[in-house]
Formats: structure tokens, C-alpha cells, sequence
């Protein structure tokens, strides 16, 4: 199937100004979008292709870009700190996830890392996110109907510490506390060789979590930290930028084991 390239009524659009000054906006036509830098007609762009040059009020250029998943991440309303899209991209590829793939998650909190999971098991997988605080689930639920991936995700109100509905997942990802506690229920809903991945921000949290993996019979157990630093890219001048997002967490992954008896 051929993707639409031109912007519709009712896209959205990543009005691009610069990387520090870019706005996630809803295309309607009739209606302007404000910035300090003067506004943006709609109708100027809608029926253009993206990727489209447009000029603000102030004769100011923006780029009108087809949002990916980052720009959905990180201009996701949130009231939680949200995972940064170098850790997303290690946990959903150590997850092994993919089209079709039936997937737990806890917490669900602003609801990021529930997208990107969404986004790769689609249109046939599912992605079950555990949260115990429903004014966190309704935020999740808002980014994900922006992102157009609500189908996939169902949002349940329980503490998985105390159990894991699903059976014979694939993938179980977890961003909580406690992430030692879901283990023993981690292992029972988990298909033979499934993944475990978890988030923690505190290496202690680690450390009772691949603990906890050990004792119930997981392989392949991992854990590690991604640190991604941006360069400044001017002739002559070309070094680390001062500023960087350091640490974030550490990710622990690990694959199910079965007994020989299991079969």
C-alpha cells in the first residue's frame, strides 16, 4: 500500500523551526497556530506535501514534517518523567518484539514507551499496560489517540505485583519501583524463550531484579547502560556539545528458560 504523502484536514503536523523550537500541531482548516515567531495558516500547508517550506506571518520559514514516533514521544503530555528514545530503542530490540507480538507492560505512566511498543507490534500484535494510577492512565490514553495507536494498547487498572492476567506473552517490559516483585509472575505468563526487559534508574533496583531473574530459572541475563552524546557539527569547531542527557536508567534484559521436562 502507497502511504499518503500530503497533509490532509485533521493530520498532524510537526511544525519544524528549529531543534530546540518545533510544535506537534492538528491541521484545520480556517485556523492559525501562534509562536514567537509569528503564525502559521494551515491552509497554506494543507494539500501540500510533507516536508513542505511554509512562511509564518513574520516571514519566518517552518518545515511541515509527517511526525514520527520520536516527535510523538517526546511532545507527549506527560506528568511523569518520560523514557528517552535511546533506552526505547534498546528495549524494544532486546525485547525481540515485532508485528503480531503480544506484549505486558507496567507502568504505563505517560504513556511513551506504550506507543513505541504499540507501533511495532501492529496492526495484529497487542500491547496489556498495567498502571494503578488512573489519572496516568488518561493521560496515556490522550497520547495514544494522538498517535493513532489506542487500537492496539489495552489499559488496566491493577497492580502487577500481585499478577499477570495474560498467558504465553511474548515480551514482558517493565518501568516500575519494585521490578523484582513481577518476576515469579513475569516467568508464568511468559511464553517458553519470551523476553524480560526492565527499566530502573538505580543500579540497587538492578541488582534485586537480576537476583530475582536468577532464581527463577531466566537466561541471557544482561544488564547495561546507553549514553548518547550529540555533536557539534561547524567546520573547525567540531567537539562534544557542552550540554547532554547523561544517565537515564539501566536496562536489564533476559529470555525465558524451561525445564526439560516443559517441554
Amino acid at each position: 500500500m502507497v502511504k499518503r504523502r500530503s497533509i490532509q484536514e485533521g493530520d498532524n503536523v510537526l511544525l519544524y523551526l528549529s531543534r530546540k523550537n518545533s510544535y506537534l500541531v492538528r491541521a484545520e482548516k480556517g485556523k492559525t497556530f501562534h509562536t514567537h515567531r509569528g503564525y502559521i495558516n494551515f491552509d497554506d500547508v494543507i494539500g501540500c506535501r510533507f516536508g513542505v517550506t511554509t512562511n509564518s506571518s513574520l516571514n519566518v520559514e517552518f518545515v511541515a514534517l509527517k511526525p514520527t514516533l520520536r516527535d510523538y514521544i517526546f511532545k507527549a503530555q506527560r506528568k511523569t518523567q518520560i523514557m528517552y528514545p535511546k533506552d526505547v530503542a534498546l528495549i524494544v530490540m532486546f525485547s525481540g518484539i515485532g508485528s503480531g507480538s503480544r506484549v505486558v507492560e507496567a507502568g504505563t505512566g505517560a504513556g511513551a514507551l506504550s506507543a513505541a511498543l504499540a507501533f511495532y507490534v501492529k496492526p495484529n500484535g497487542r500491547v496489556y499496560s498495567y498502571e494503578i494510577r488512573s489519572q496516568f492512565q488518561e493521560i496515556a490514553r490522550k497520547n495514544l489517540t494522538k498517535a493513532q495507536l489506542e487500537d492496539i494498547v489495552e489499559l488496566k487498572s491493577k497492580d502487577i505485583t500481585l499478577g499477570i492476567d495474560e498467558e504465553n506473552v511474548d515480551a514482558i517490559i517493565l518501568d516500575l519501583a519494585t521490578p523484582w516483585l513481577v518476576i515469579p509472575h513475569a516467568y508464568s505468563a511468559l511464553t517458553g524463550s519470551g523476553s524480560l526487559v526492565s527499566f530502573s534508574p538505580t543500579i540497587d533496583q538492578s541488582v534485586k531484579t537480576v537476583e530475582a531473574l536468577e532464581q527463577r530459572n531466566f537466561a541471557d541475563i544482561v544488564t547495561f547502560e546507553c549514553i548518547m552524546r550529540r555533536m557539534q557539527i561547524v567546520r573547525g569547531k567540531t567537539r562534544p556539545e557542552t550540554l547532554m542527557t547523561g544517565h537515564t536508567g539501566y536496562i536489564t534484559s533476559a529470555r525465558k528458560a524451561l525445564d526439560r521436562n516443559d517441554g
